[in-house]
């Protein structure tokens, strides 16, 4: 039984000092931030998806400059939808129409067609393999058998994404180190792989435990934890650590934008809804008039990663315009609840309120884990 409620299986194998994740924030992550969070205690991680392999050497070599406690580099397995290999020209220009109007009223350039050009994940994990990162973490699947056995030989711990209990099983089954329960309330993508993510939104309150009870790995709660209690709840619920991604998006340290920043912090940034329309594949963000309009029905939207480069074509011109109604305002459903405009400040009070009242409630979670392996043991 742990003696302290920031000590645990997963904290121990990750050598941090408390069981706090900042979520990669994709596009949005920055080398600032995740130093910070590492430099804390916790774990800062970085979202590099989106980059090509040399420009996330650069940003590894960046972190280990600005700190030299462990962190994550976080990657997509899936790393284009199925049709993105087809879509053509007409389809292009299909989609850019609802948009089109918007970056003609900005002056910005009407993009045009250009082919699709992959980055492969299996370049960008060479990467980070080489490069023998502290963590390797990922969503929408599970990485090749060769990937995740050189892993283990270089002793880099993995983090794998599961958004129901079925996908938990098969990350375990792999081999992963620890895994993600990401519940629907979480801002960003939907890391769903064994069914579609519109058929795997749970709730994290639900998820966790029923990831907890299937699994023997360390359990990393996500999705709707933005302060003290949702950390005490994700403990409680049976996992190690609580993963927060839109809390720290609204620091100024993150890679957001001045406009996103405000809004997060703004009165309607609790009002949330999930869309296709910002990249292609199901999200969370702000409900803002551009998602409301590309959710209608008859808006055609390109497959990943396709839909999200089109996007950027009125998004860059939006934001240099000052116009949040046009943006994809990424953000969690308890964003209203983010206080966070200093890591360190945010952590310290997170730190200091979550150790008045957890021990109790680890000591309990902790003796029910251990009566549930040894039940396991015993039907085995």
């Amino acid at each position: 039984m742990p003696p302290h409620w920031n000590e645990n299986r997963l904290t121990a194998k990750l050598g941090i000092g408390y069981p706090v994740i900042q979520g990669p924030l994709g596009g949005l992550s920055s080398q600032k931030l995740t130093a910070a969070v590492s430099n804390f205690g916790g774990l800062g991680s970085f979202g590099a998806h989106s980059l090509t392999p040399e420009a996330i050497k650069d940003v590894i070599a960046e972190i280990r400059s600005l700190t030299s406690k462990p962190f994550a580099m976080n990657l997509w397995v899936s790393m284009e939808d199925e049709d993105a290999r087809i879509s053509d020209e007409n389809a292009f220009n299909r989609s850019l129409a609802p948009l089109a109007v918007h970056i003609a009223a900005l002056r910005a350039p009407r993009p045009t067609y250009k082919p699709y050009s992959p980055i492969r994940f299996e370049d960008q994990a060479r990467v980070l393999l080489d490069a023998n990162v502290p963590v390797f973490s990922f969503i929408y699947g599970i990485p090749p058998q060769e990937i995740l056995e050189e892993c283990r030989a270089k002793h880099i711990v993995t983090i794998g994404t599961a958004t129901t209990p079925d996908e938990a099983a098969a990350l375990q089954e792999a081999g992963v180190d620890a895994i993600v329960a990401s519940g629907f309330e979480a801002g960003g993508h939907r890391g769903s792989f064994l069914q579609s993510a519109e058929d795997s939104l749970t709730g994290t309150f639900s998820l966790v435990p029923q990831i907890a009870d299937v699994v023997d790995v360390p359990v990393i709660a996500a999705g709707g934890i933005a302060d003290a209690r949702g950390v005490i709840a994700a403990l409680a619920l049976g996992a190690e650590a609580g993963q927060m991604g839109t809390v720290f998006l609204a620091c100024e340290e993150s890679g957001a934008s001045l406009l996103h920043r405000q809004a997060l912090r703004g009165k309607r940034a609790g009002h949330t809804a999930l869309t296709k329309g910002f990249t292609g594949r199901l999200a969370r963000a702000i409900h803002n008039p551009l998602l409301e309009e590309l959710n209608q029905r008859e808006t055609e939207i390109l497959p990943y990663p396709l839909q999200r480069a089109l996007v950027r074509n009125l998004a860059i011109p939006a934001e240099a315009a000052g116009r949040s109604d046009l943006l994809p305002l990424w953000a969690g459903q308890s964003a209203n609840l983010s206080t966070c405009t200093d890591v360190s400040a945010f952590l310290s009070s997170l730190v200091e309120e979550v150790s008045e009242i957890a021990v109790p409630i680890m000591q309990w979670s902790a003796a029910r884990r251990e009566s549930k392996v040894l039940e396991k043991r015993i039907l085995k």
